[in-house]
């Protein structure tokens, strides 16, 4: 995601230089894929797909992390679990609808057939098939946590995710329980007692080591979108122990040695930002947002009329909802640098009504390029479908795919519910996609202010070959987004 993709060994003599002790006393995003945390911009169990995950520990000491998945309009949770990973462990699983298993009621599932530890055990219920597997939650948007978006399970189906080491394992018993003997763990059952026994004190602070991928695959097609989750380094110097089923840790949790601040580090066109942000005043999450802040996102798109090319874009604001969502910002208005809180919720002395229900919209521009210099900026309302009495054009959601689709109807290549169609420029080029409608972050305590959204994502594409021997063939490949990021400091550039 980094402009600069500098080698830990380069970015310690940086650091050095500037007379910083400890790149991980501060919230940085890891060039090199190692990190405490580790974020996944997508899954989807759409237009029968299923998304693989898998976390790796690439430590000689045991990890409590925290899975949690967050569904893609609001980013909801809609499940979370303990993820308890003995030394140089490997963890894998399978995102699924559970339709596709044959299961009723819509939404989605996850199972695994790894025996590493979780809590819960993954495997609540059964498929007819007799595949073991938890379905995903519809708690936190219906009923009383109802927020204007869907309500039905359908809305588990797609999102991202994020996995949050919680400590490094020193109890012994809680080791000894997780650590394979003969491939199997011998004490998975009270391996929960065992963490939170006596207040968490089987962990310390979590050290960095962990990666992770995850793959959109459709079997039928023979489709595999794969790509390398976003690892955060320096994100917490004490340890996080939480129960099963709990929402902490979350990003919000971000903190330094000393417990008053959040610190973040950022290069930006070969400097190194510091930029510390007090916890006191609920700021901390800003540290964890400004790593990902970028003012543009460029990539390349390919289109064809007969649907065998295509291109999406997932777009993923991964810290959104700590600025719009009112259960948690307790307000009914958004937090900078997003402007709308979601659902546009509105309260006065009659009580509370949703102004723009589903949404909570930021604005863009989009300039698209062909291959031959040509350019077009689009005008008006450049998505289509456009948002509801939102000016021009406008990204609404939590987790967002952007095809590019000359009629705007054809289905797109990750059958997103999520889609906005940009109508291409040609065949194939490249796009500038701009946050023209964000305000400037919150300052720092040393002034620093970052400008645009927090964001990451990549463009999955596809080419398909029917013609191969009489075979149908896709080729397809995932590319990361490219980024451009500005940041000031009074009348100046941060430095």
């Amino acid at each position: 995601m980094n402009r600069n993709s500098l080698t830990t060994a380069v970015v310690a003599g940086i650091a050095g230089v500037v007379g910083i002790a400890n790149m991980a006393n501060a919230v940085n995003l890891n060039p090199d894929g190692l990190g405490q945390v580790l974020l996944y911009p997508y899954y989807t169990t759409n237009a029968g797909q299923q998304t693989l995950i898998s976390v790796v520990n690439t430590t000689n000491v045991g990890k409590a992390v925290k899975v949690r998945f967050l569904e893609g309009h609001n980013s909801r949770e809609v499940l979370d679990f303990n993820l308890f990973m003995s030394p140089f462990d490997v963890w894998t699983a399978n995102v699924f609808a559970l339709s596709d298993a044959g299961v009723s009621g819509g939404g989605a599932g996850i199972f695994t057939n790894d025996n590493s530890c979780t809590a819960p055990a993954l495997t609540e219920s059964t498929t007819p098939g007799g595949l073991s597997y938890v379905g995903f939650r519809d708690y936190y948007y219906t009923g009383s946590n109802t927020d204007s978006g869907p309500t039905t399970l359908d809305r588990t189906q797609e999102g991202h995710f994020e996995m949050i080491s919680m400590g490094d394992i020193t109890g012994a018993t809680l080791l000894a329980d997780i650590t394979h003997k003969n491939g199997v763990p011998p004490g998975c059952a009270k391996a929960e007692t065992d963490f939170e026994a006596s207040s968490f004190a089987a962990i310390v602070a979590p050290t960095s080591g962990l990666f992770g991928a995850a793959s959109v695959v459709n079997v039928a097609n023979g489709t595999y979108y794969a790509y390398n989750a976003d690892a955060i380094d320096g994100f917490t110097a004490v340890p996080l122990g939480f129960t099963t089923g709990s929402l902490f840790p979350s990003l919000s949790n971000v903190n330094d040695a000393g417990g008053s601040t959040a610190t973040s580090y950022v290069f930006n066109n070969g400097a190194l930002l510091t930029s510390p942000y007090s916890l006191g005043a609920g700021q901390g999450i800003d540290a964890v947002s400004s790593i990902f802040a970028a003012t543009n996102v460029y990539n390349e798109w390919q289109s064809a009329a007969d649907g065998s090319v295509g291109s999406d874009w997932v777009v993923t604001f991964p810290t959104k909802r700590f600025y719009v969502d009112p259960l948690i910002t307790s307000s009914t208005s958004a937090i900078a640098p997003f402007t709308e809180v979601f659902g546009g919720l509105a309260c006065n002395n009659s009580g509370c009504a949703y102004t723009d229900p589903d949404n909570s919209c930021v604005g863009i521009s989009a300039t698209l390029f062909d291959r031959e210099e040509g350019t077009y900026t689009a005008q008006g309302c450049t998505f289509s479908p456009c948002p509801p009495g939102q000016p021009g054009s406008a990204i609404c959601k939590e987790t967002n795919v952007i095809s590019f689709l000359a009629d705007g109807t054809a289905p797109d290549i990750l059958g997103s519910s999520l889609r906005l169609n940009l109508k291409p420029f040609g065949s194939a080029g490249w796009a500038n996609l701009a946050f023209t409608g964000a305000v400037p972050f919150r300052a720092a305590n040393n002034g620093n202010v970052f400008q645009g959204l927090p964001v990451t994502g990549f463009e999955a594409v596809n080419f398909v070959n029917g013609n191969l021997g009489g075979v149908l063939a896709n080729y397809s490949g995932v590319y990361r987004h490219r980024l451009a990021r500005a940041c000031t400091n009074g009348t100046g550039a941060c430095s």
